[in-house]
């Protein structure tokens, strides 16, 4: 079926691409008429190209366009190579005239092959010719390993022979090696004409194949079969068969075609065309005219010295050949035509010493020196002496082809993802980079996440302030790759925005237009704005944060989802002119954009760059957390995980060295209101997080601590609490000690005296009353209320007013949560004892005769409860009230509270009616339970309970499998049982007891041996008549089967108690074993809760709770007094203040990465890293080395050979001095 859809959807490649067959039959003179000048024999040939021998006849060559015709291609799909890779590889059998956009077209959309950043096509190297080994290094080591990092496609001939194979080979082995997430990979892309190939008769099927199997021959004999390394395959076909060649002006016109094509994603501004880069390896004579016509256009070619052929000659021609000094002359073409002859007489002679056999030397000199005219475009790369190791020059090269060098070089190096060119050629200090230059490039850098060139781009220049607008979020946004989950979120509220518009649009003109109806269908990604954004992180952190960008929409004080919406829609229908706004917090925006695509290395260098690190690092795993519950995918949600913790292990140890540095100001960083995180604190984000890890740091534990017991110190024991709560008196007396704020402020200025103090006066010290944070509201009028001072540099001369001693002592002990709590536990104690005595002892029918006093009192004490929960529920922080009871339900306590308040008022109603008072007393019974498991929660603050109330909650789910197991055996033996021991016994009453109740007593030993063995003697009358046992009597047991029933219990028994309770008893080992390790920080992390939900309590408890909330309400319905207790324990912080903080916070951080970068650098894989770079260093030394030697020794012997002339020289002068002196004697 597969293959078939397959063959549906490819129908119309034939159509479109066609093969080409000889139609005239050109004898070939060497084969006395057996052969055609295109390779095929006379028998191939149909009849209709040996028809006219009289036009044959004239013919004496050859011609693929004259001579053949186009039909539709029969060969196209997909190969199998049998035996040799699992792989498929796509081909197509194509006309050498074939439009290169249809072909290129085909690759990239159809066969899906990665549009590429460089192509690299290899020419020469065919045939049989055996490859050098040095040449073998330079294609393994330094081409495909610099395409891998480009993202290249390298084009050859695709067979397995000469440098195709190589090829091939080094391309297997890269993709090996490489990650397999790697985004940049190669792409082999084998171009050989049809004709040549062997076995080609098997890739022939006119409906495609898919795939075809194509046999490798490994024969020595016949080498031209296609290499299993290579992703795809254009077989050209020109006609003929068994010729080289008839590839050569396609794969030209391919280039070309390719290298006027736009890479990168980012539409036309942030792209540049494809470099297209031609590689010359050895060659023969006729590749001299392939080179000239791709050099006419501007194509780039790299020729690999020494190894052989047209290589050789070219490199020697531009090497050797340098242009002949001008002869100074009165005739201006003089000065030009002498030098010009000359030169082509010095090619002439290397054309005939390089290509003796070749017969038209005229021919091949003239193309050398058109070649020779365009030598710019060229380079000579000496492979054998620089080492594979330097090929990076092939990419530096194109660069510098370009018109404007140093923005398409910068552009190229973005597009090949090469940070360590861009490093030493563009950023080295020698190119003053101007804004305008960095834009694009940045961009480009962003959507393609690479995050080393948006680190560069920062450093040099670009100012994220000026770049990063509303609008151009807005475009990163839109650049989210499809069938993401971000994309998937952001398509939905988009969608859910425009069916707003258009039904607005529908009320005010009677019906849409077909535009918007459609528009609002196909919600196109182009139309994503901030509004969408903020409704995703609505999503993801709406239970902690404010909504984000509302503030740049103008929707800031509309806090209705549904008229926010209509605002937004209105607005982004207009000229939307807050998109040329700067972006407000940029770092913290793109660290957003970057975590909600689960880009880690780019979400990193974010965060690093952003403010307010613990918190963005608990905000970044906060993110990822709630959208891995979202993702489908395993491996995603995995590194979502894997992220998240990454970020929440970064917080921890920001928070460690912040606590570390200064215990009060790290204090002051958990509570501080962020205004770049929708006015969320650290402790309510990791909370929200579920970041256990932070939680259990020493830190925000002393932290919580110090909350809880408010101005009193920590090691005061219990007992003492408890009288004093019972005898208040005592408070007043040295029972209990106290913090004192004199003793804190003095050892605050000391610390700023003795010269901690510079840090400490330049960033502040904290000093602060937890119970006066608590109970804040009562401070607002002062002038300098502990809040406002709370961040003191050098110590504030204007001291918070003192209040009298009996006041504030009064006020440090009753508002401490621990007393608080303390009171609670005592009056929820009393509750349950008062309502177990109404249900024991004085319960009483109902009205008139009842209820009791005691009752009306129990009454009233679960109605202050009630109370209670509604302000914690609706009048506590600044969420919606659907927000708030969200929140509130996911708490299981809630729940619990919830149950319980239910009950009693189901139980209250039920009771005050005859007909439904013992179902009122029997739901107040089971309330009474929901109400006593209730202090299960309120004991969790205790550090050894605590755990192992965490343990008992692990394991409650082990119990539910286990009761699974149990009730498919107990109902299995039960009703089997019941079957076998009674024939007829319709009483519901009595099945449910025998099937259900009574096989389950079995397994604690309760065994009614008498009523089931009938073996023994029982005492029940029974009978067997059918009419009494319908009325109620008692059935008498079947004794034929009782053997049967007596096997039954003893499997039952073995199978539970044995097994099911010892497989019980393994789990509850494994649950105690996993969770003791981690129990601590459970309840580390659970604890908070439960000081932010006595912190915000009212100090009285239940039922004397009640004036706290009348007091409440007088102030806050008739004397119109602000709440800031809603906010858990959150400072405001602004100007200076807020500044020192983040300041030392960043130092901090800084700190910390510095010491994080020293332990990476000490690494052993770093050790290895520099270690081979030096041990390359040195190679390429000796190597240099080498060549100075074989330098020395060419001039040695030149020395020699001139200092033998030299001599020759001077004895030839000597001996004609000799022969002179007697010729002409000395006159006397």
């Amino acid at each position: 079926a597969h293959h078939q859809v397959f063959h549906r959807t490819k129908s119309w490649i034939p159509k479109i691409f066609k093969k080409r067959v000889c139609t005239t039959f050109v004898e070939d003179s060497f084969s006395n008429g057996a052969l055609c000048q295109c390779g095929g024999a006379r028998d191939a040939h149909g009849s209709v190209a040996l028809g006219d021998y009289f036009s044959t006849a004239i013919v004496n060559h050859w011609d693929s366009a004259q001579h053949s015709s186009e039909y539709p291609t029969d060969a196209f799909g997909e190969v199998q190579f049998a035996g040799a890779s699992k792989r498929h590889s796509h081909f197509l059998r194509l006309s050498w005239d074939t439009s290169p956009s249809m072909v290129y077209t085909l690759m990239t959309i159809h066969w899906g092959l990665s549009a590429p950043n460089l192509v690299v096509s290899v020419v020469g190297g065919e045939g049989r010719t055996n490859v050098k080994t040095w040449v073998r290094e330079v294609l393994r080591q330094g081409l495909v390993k610099a395409s891998q990092s480009t993202g290249a496609w390298i084009l050859t001939a695709g067979l397995r022979e000469g440098v195709g194979r190589c090829v091939g080979e080094a391309v297997r082995d890269h993709a090996t090696a490489a990650s397999s997430v790697s985004l940049n990979k190669v792409v082999a892309l084998g171009i050989a004409p049809w004709g040549l190939v062997h076995n080609r008769q098997q890739l022939v099927n006119p409906q495609g194949s898919f795939p075809a199997k194509y046999y490798v021959q490994n024969t020595t004999r016949d080498m031209c079969c296609l290499d299993n390394n290579y992703q795809a395959f254009l077989l050209v076909d020109d006609g003929s068969v068994g010729r080289r060649g008839g590839d050569t002006g396609f794969r030209a016109k391919l280039e070309d075609y390719i290298s006027h094509q736009r890479t990168g994603i980012w539409g036309e501004s942030g792209s540049i065309d494809i470099p297209v880069l031609c590689m010359l390896i050895s060659g023969e004579a006729n590749l001299l005219q392939r080179v000239d016509l791709s050099l006419k256009k501007k194509m780039p070619w790299l020729v690999l010295a020494g190894s052989g052929g047209l290589a050789d000659f070219l490199s020697d021609v531009l090497e050797n050949l340098a242009p002949a000094p001008v002869v100074q002359s009165s005739s201006e073409s003089d000065s030009e035509a002498g030098p010009s002859v000359d030169l082509k007489d010095r090619v002439t002679e290397r054309v005939k010493k390089y290509f003796p056999s070749e017969a038209e030397t005229d021919k091949l000199v003239e193309q050398a020196l058109s070649i020779y005219q365009n030598r710019d475009l060229i380079t000579i790369y000496h492979g054998e002496q620089e080492g594979p190791n330097e090929f990076d020059r092939v990419l530096k090269h194109r660069a510098s082809v370009n018109a404007s060098p140093y923005s398409e070089e910068l552009k190229l190096a973005v597009a090949w993802n090469r940070v360590d060119i861009a490093k030493s050629e563009l950023f080295n200090g020698d190119i003053h980079w101007r804004y305008d230059d960095l834009e694009e490039s940045m961009t480009d850098a962003l959507i393609n996440d690479k995050p080393q060139f948006v680190r560069l781009f920062t450093e040099n220049g670009l100012n994220i302030l000026d770049y990063l607008t509303y609008g151009r979020l807005e475009s990163l946004y839109r650049s989210v790759a499809d069938g993401t989950l971000l994309y998937y979120l952001l398509h939905r509220h988009l969608l859910e925005r425009l069916g707003t518009t258009v039904s607005t649009a529908t009320n005010q003109h009677g019906s849409p237009s077909k535009k918007k109806a459609e528009r609002m269908q196909s919600g196109p990604i182009t139309q994503i704005s901030l509004f969408e954004v903020s409704r995703v992180l609505e999503l993801l952190m709406g239970d902690v944060c404010k909504p984000f960008y509302y503030d740049a929409l103008g929707l800031e004080a509309i806090t209705s989802k549904r008229r926010a919406l209509r605002r937004a829609s209105k607005l982004l229908r207009g000229e939307c002119l807050y998109r040329d706004n700067r972006c407000l917090f940029p770092w913290v925006s793109l660290f957003i954009w970057a975590v909600l695509q689960n880009r880690s290395n780019m979400a990193t260098f974010f965060w690093e760059m952003a403010g307010e690190s613990v918190l963005s690092a608990l905000g970044g795993c906060k993110i990822l957390r709630e959208l891995s519950k979202m993702e489908i995918e395993t491996e995603t949600k995995l590194s979502m995980k894997e992220l998240a913790q990454r970020f929440e292990n970064l917080a921890h140890d920001i928070f460690s060295s912040c606590y570390r540095s200064n215990e009060s100001r790290s204090f002051t960083l958990l509570i501080r209101q962020s205004p770049v995180w929708g006015r969320t604190t650290c402790l309510q984000m990791g909370m929200s997080a579920d970041a256990r890890l932070f939680f259990s740091h020493d830190g925000v534990q002393s932290l919580l601590s110090q909350i809880w017991w408010g101005d009193m110190k920590r090691s005061t024991n219990v007992w003492k609490l408890v009288l004093t709560f019972f005898c208040p008196i005592l408070c007043y007396t040295n029972l209990i000690s106290f913090r004192k704020h004199e003793q804190q402020q003095q050892e605050g200025e000391k610390r700023n005296e003795d010269g901690l103090g510079r840090d400490d006066s330049l960033y502040g010290t904290t000093v602060f009353s937890f119970s006066d944070i608590k109970h804040i509201e009562e401070d607002m009028q002062e002038a300098h209320s502990p809040r406002t001072a709370t961040i003191k540099g050098i110590p504030h001369s204007h001291s918070p007013p003192k209040r009298p001693f009996i006041v504030s002592r009064w006020r440090q002990f009753w508002f401490a949560p621990v007393t608080a709590f303390l009171g609670n536990v005592l009056m929820y104690f009393l509750f349950l004892l008062l309502f177990a005595y109404v249900l024991l002892v004085d319960f009483k029918p109902p009205p008139p005769s009842g209820p009791a006093i005691t009752e009306y009192v129990l009454y009233f004490w679960v109605f202050t409860i009630v109370c209670e929960e509604i302000r914690e529920t609706f009048f506590l922080g600044t969420m919606t009230w659907r927000q708030r009871i969200r929140v509130y339900i996911q708490d299981v306590w809630n729940k619990c509270d919830l149950i319980a308040i239910i009950l009693f008022i189901i139980g209250l109603i039920c009771r005050m009616f005859h007909w439904s008072y013992g179902f009122g007393r029997d739901v107040l019974c089971v309330d009474y339970m929901v109400f006593t498991l209730r202090l299960i929660h309120i004991f969790a603050i205790h550090k050894q309970l605590g755990p192992k109330i965490i343990i008992v909650g692990k394991m409650m789910k082990d119990v539910f499998f286990f009761l699974f197991f149990l009730g498919v055996w107990l109902m299995a033996y039960g009703v089997a049982n019941q079957a076998l021991l009674y024939s007829y016994d319709p009483q519901l009453d009595r099945i449910f007891r025998r099937v259900f109740y009574r096989p389950y007593l079995h397994i604690f030993g309760q065994i009614p041996v008498e009523e089931i063995d009938v073996g023994k003697q029982w005492d029940m009358a029974c009978t067997h008549n059918v009419t009494l046992i319908e009325d109620g009597a008692e059935p008498c047991r079947t004794l034929y089967s009782n053997w049967l029933v007596v096997i039954l219990l003893v499997v039952y028994l073995l199978v539970t108690n044995i097994l099911l309770i010892n497989l019980l008893i393994a789990m509850f080992s494994y649950t105690f074993s996993e969770v003791q390790a981690n129990s601590d920080i459970y309840w580390k992390f659970q604890r908070y809760n439960l000081v932010v939900q006595y912190h915000s309590r009212p100090s009285l408890a239940p039922p004397f709770i009640i004036l706290s909330h009348l007091n409440l309400f007088i102030k806050r319905a008739i004397r119109k007094v602000p709440s800031v207790k809603i906010h858990h324990f959150v400072l405001q912080l602004r100007g200076k203040q807020a500044n020192r903080l983040m300041t030392w916070e960043t130092i901090q951080k800084e700190d910390f990465l510095t010491a994080q970068a020293k332990i990476q650098k000490s690494s052993d894989s770093e050790r290895l890293k520099r270690m081979s770079v030096r041990v390359d260093g040195l190679l390429k030394h000796l190597t240099e080395g080498r060549d100075f030697d074989h330098r020395l020794r060419a001039l040695e012997n030149e020395m020699e050979y001139c200092s033998h002339a030299l001599s020759w020289i001077v004895d030839t002068l000597a001996q004609e001095e000799s022969l002179f002196t007697p010729l002409f004697p000395l006159s006397s």
